[in-house]
């Protein structure tokens, strides 16, 4: 009977911290995804990389209300060489849920120099993911509350 409560008490525990490394392992992935490739993938007009992040079915509503899909974004960063000096997301809200999906918001920081001198912009930005063969993609993106100032 020791045995059979030592086995019990053996499993669970390993299976719990087997849970907990795949959901810390998850997180770390959707937080680089976001906050490194994501931007990265529109600084640098890459569009390998966007097309792996970006799930078939993606859909973005922008601050207008324009809602655009994959492949216009693809399109977009292709033709479009941005002009700005930096590009920072920080994850604000990371969350997991048990049916393979998550939401990660957060703060976008754009600094460059455009027609009218240098400015910084930020905004919000909703991000909905589903993990499918082992691996995050974006199927919908919302951004609000867009905000840019002119700096000196």
């Amino acid at each position: 009977m020791k045995q059979c409560i030592s086995f019990c008490l053996f499993f669970f525990v390993g299976a719990s911290t087997c849970f907990s490394q795949g959901r810390d392992a998850d997180i770390k992935s959707l937080r680089y995804l976001r906050e490194v490739e994501w931007p990265q993938a529109y600084k640098n007009q890459d569009t390998t990389l966007l097309n792996k992040i970006l799930a078939s079915e993606f859909q973005s509503i922008d601050a207008a209300g324009l809602v655009t899909n994959k492949q216009r974004e693809l399109d977009y960063i292709k033709k479009h060489k941005p002009d700005y000096a930096s590009f920072q997301f920080t994850v604000i809200r990371l969350d997991i849920f048990e049916n393979g999906s998550a939401i990660v918001a957060g703060t976008g920081t754009v600094k460059g120099i455009g027609k009218e001198g240098n400015y910084v912009m930020t905004y919000q930005s909703s991000n909905f993911f589903v993990k499918r063969d082992n691996r995050w993609q974006a199927v919908g993106a919302h951004v609000s509350g867009v905000s840019r100032v002119a700096i000196n």
